[in-house]
This record gives C-alpha cells, structure tokens and sequence, in this order.
C-alpha cells in the first residue's frame, strides 16, 4: 500500500473535456479503495469539499513538495507536470502520468 498524492488540476485537465473535481474525487476514492492504497488529492484553490484525503492550496505544486517532503519512499505522484516532478526528484517510489491515471480510474 503506498500514499498516492495526486495533483488535481493536471489529471483533471489531462482530458477534454475537463473532468469535474467532484468526478476526480469519486473515481480517485473508488480506485484507491479498491487497490488498498491511501489517497490525497491535493487542489488549486480551495478543494470541493472538506475532507480528510483532500487539499485545498493556494499553491497545489508547492504543497506537494512540502507533504512529499516528509515522507519516506512509499508514496506516488500522479502528474504530468515536468516542473513539479523534477522538485520532488527521487522522492516518489512511483511517478504516474496525470492522463494515465485518468484512464485507469
């Protein structure tokens, strides 16, 4: 079981049209559940709801690096971004294309 940290706007965006967060957040919940994993989706702005596995930032990217920093090898990131997957460098154990996993959940 890993923690997947998943940067929202870019899987959402990662598909025309534009997934609803509230769609991201479902599919994300039931694939988690399903794979044994744990889940945090991390927003620009604020998340669509208040919850445990959500985010909301004012910066998703720079969130992502402050929560990934803390964390030992177990963690994925989902998200395309070439930028933000070069600020965590080798901290993910997985790193997953935004549009991968949109097609996977």
């Amino acid at each position: 079981m890993a923690l997947v940290i998943v940067d929202a706007e870019n899987v959402r965006r990662s598909r025309w049209p534009n997934v609803s967060q509230e769609q991201l957040v479902r599919r994300a919940r039931e694939w988690a559940a399903s794979e044994g994993h744990q889940l945090l989706i991390v927003f620009d702005g604020a998340s669509p709801e208040d919850a445990p596995d959500l985010v909301g930032a004012q910066n998703a990217d720079d969130a992502i690096v402050e929560l990934g920093s803390g964390l030992d090898d177990q963690w994925w990131l989902v998200s395309s971004d070439r930028g933000l997957r070069e600020r965590v460098g080798s901290g993910p154990s997985r790193v997953v294309g935004g549009g991968s996993f949109l097609r996977t959940i």
